[in-house]
């Protein structure tokens, strides 16, 4: 069970006692992300992220900063999204006060220093080549949301361009850290082995301060599609990588639940229908999953596959033919149970460690004001059915829906392109 509290500034605490864990995990999440930022300053969510760990008062430096976890054995990270930003400590439960020290600490009191902003433009210039380097990330990461939303916070790089990091000013970033990361914008989530009480007494200690300022809403997607459409990147790889798929719904859509449902049939286990057809039947790929994502204004349903080039079309259509199916013919009580089934014990299994308790519990706090426990999901999950299913499958799989972001040494795109409108 979950106990949450809502402090006089607006931030809330999510508490997640685990009577048995060895661990613990204080999680901070932010409601930021790419999607709250302009043309000019797309990046600097992320650029902020990374600058946070650079010192504090307390730990003047990130050697100081670093060694307060690295000397307990603790994990410790920070992650951009586009709709939040999240700064975690996971360790032995003894050390739980440390953990959420140095948890508060950096988000409280990071001192941004100016001397270690041009050399962390460097550094994020390489991770935004190391993606670029790595195609089966690229084309999820980057070339995906590009080709479903173009040219709106929706569809930018959560990392931004080069140009745009080399440009962040040190004043930017303090700007958008008092605008963004204010109490009622924040979630402090703590999950683990852990004492309700001392939880309570932290955050009185470290989380009092008021905030006056509004922080920045995030603009309305816009969603616009007539028609089937195709982005390629010429590369000269050895392997072909797709993303192919369809825009689908958000997490405040009824049909959500029934929508992960068939994307576990569809490719989300090594017995799911793609996998078999094409991997094992086929042989086509290596990697072919299907993956779902909901936000709260945003949800698609891609596939995701590396294949032999010169079997590129026959791959595309193979997936093409599986969402058909899917639309056109119910599934079998069997495969369903079975999907559900891998669902439901896949979260449990995730759910046995302390951050992930935290993610989940937190997440939802943050995106939906509300939380379900697991019991609850899987209520939900076990009320799908197979007309359910079939029904979403028909709503989402048109061709004017379909979507194909494609990396791979091909010049000419119509070929291709006249597969989507089959």
């Amino acid at each position: 069970m979950f106990k949450k509290t809502t402090l006089k500034n607006g931030l809330r605490i999510i508490s997640v006692p685990q009577k048995n864990a060895k661990t613990v995990t204080v999680l901070i999440l932010v409601g930021t992300g790419s999607k709250y930022e302009n043309k000019k300053i797309n990046g600097i969510s992320h650029f902020l992220e990374h600058m946070m760990f650079k010192g504090t008062k307390k730990r003047p430096s990130l050697m100081a900063v670093a060694e307060t976890m690295d000397r307990v054995g603790g994990s410790y990270n920070a992650f951009t999204g586009q709709d939040y930003t999240g700064y975690f400590a996971k360790v032995e439960a003894s050390k739980f006060k440390l953990a959420f020290d140095w948890v508060s600490d950096i988000y409280l009191n990071s001192l941004l220093p100016q001397k270690d902003i041009e050399r962390e433009k460097e550094v994020i210039i390489e991770e935004i080549n190391m993606i670029y380097d790595h195609p089966m990330n690229y084309i999820g990461e980057v070339l995906w949301p590009k080709l479903l939303y173009g040219n709106q916070p929706a569809g930018w790089d959560i990392a931004g361009t080069k140009e745009n990091v080399l440009g962040i000013s040190h004043k930017e970033l303090v700007d958008y850290r008092e605008r963004q990361y204010t109490p009622e914008n924040t979630i402090l989530c703590v999950a683990g082995k852990l004492n309700s009480n001392l939880v309570k007494k932290l955050t009185n200690k470290y989380f009092q301060k008021k905030e006056k300022k509004k922080p920045i809403q995030k603009p309305k997607v816009v969603e616009k599609q007539k028609n089937p459409r195709f982005l390629l990147e010429y590369r000269k790889t050895d392997q072909s990588h797709l993303c192919l798929g369809v825009r689908s719904y958000n997490i405040f859509h009824p049909k959500r639940y029934t929508l992960d449902v068939l994307g576990v049939i569809l490719g989300g286990m090594m017995s799911s229908r793609l996998f078999i057809e094409v991997r094992e039947k086929l042989g086509l790929a290596y990697y072919v999953k299907t993956d779902i994502e909901t936000n709260p204004d945003t949800g698609f349903l891609t596939t995701r596959a590396g294949v032999d080039t010169k079997k590129t079309e026959k791959a595309i259509m193979t997936i093409l033919k599986e969402y058909k199916r899917i639309s056109q013919k119910k599934v079998l009580n069997l495969e369903l149970k079975k999907a559900k089934d891998n669902l439901k014990g896949k979260l449990a299994l995730a759910l046995e460690v302390s951050d992930a308790k935290a993610s989940f519990y937190g997440v939802q706090e943050l995106f939906e004001k509300k939380i379900l426990t697991l019991e609850e999901i899987f209520k939900k999950i076990d009320k799908v059915s197979a007309n359910d299913i079939l029904k979403v499958a028909k709503d989402i799989f048109r061709p004017e829906k379909l979507n194909l972001a494609l990396i791979g040494p091909f010049k000419e795109k119509t070929k291709i392109e006249k597969l989507l409108k089959i």
